[in-house]
């Protein structure tokens, strides 16, 4: 039979082997892989295979964050002067451009009151030092400081309740809002 249209001539060639077989070994290979997973069920689909790495991957970051916590030792602000002095280093080179060298606030609240919005015991600062808070502007430092700098910062900045800094910020609570500008119902 006559194959050609304007000029062209169609041959009817048979294809390859290797191509044949290779789709053939494709259709296989989708029944196979439709029966393991959607009829038998035997595999996880997407969903359940996500869920199991995501329950992995929480229990992996639970027990780091564990080692962590238990390798700040006690839950108590140490009273030793080496520990102290490396919390002061700590604290002048990383906290004072938000929190004053005194503790008075600049940027951040001040820590020489005794309202903390994020409470005021030791347990809580090193809390808040370690997990940070971003909504109001307060880096998370457990990936930047070691766990003896933190808890020595964390001791250090303990000091500063009931002090007197010079020109201190206002507590938190009496701090006057933020000037959004005029509203449009003025």
């Amino acid at each position: 039979m006559e194959h050609e249209a304007d000029g062209i001539r169609e041959l009817d060639n048979f294809l390859p082997k290797w191509w044949v077989w290779l789709f053939y070994l494709t259709i296989i290979f989708s029944v196979v892989y439709m029966g393991y997973y959607h009829v038998l069920g035997k595999g996880d689909l997407q969903a359940a295979a996500y869920e199991k790495e995501y329950a992995a991957g929480e229990a992996l970051k639970q027990k780091a964050i564990q080692a962590f916590e238990a390798s700040l030792g006690s839950l108590e602000p140490s009273e030793e002067t080496a520990v102290l002095d490396d919390g002061k280093r700590v604290y002048t080179t990383m906290c004072a451009p938000c929190h004053r060298p005194e503790g008075g606030g600049l940027v951040g609240p001040n820590l020489c009151d005794d309202f903390w919005i994020h409470g005021s015991n030791y347990v809580d600062n090193l809390k808040i030092i370690i997990n940070g808070n971003p909504e109001k502007g307060m880096l998370a430092w457990k990936s930047m400081l070691k766990p003896s700098e933190i808890k020595a910062v964390a001791s250090y900045i303990y000091q500063f309740r009931g002090t007197d800094p010079p020109n201190p910020k206002p507590r938190e609570d009496q701090a006057p809002a933020a000037d959004t500008g005029p509203s449009d119902f003025e």
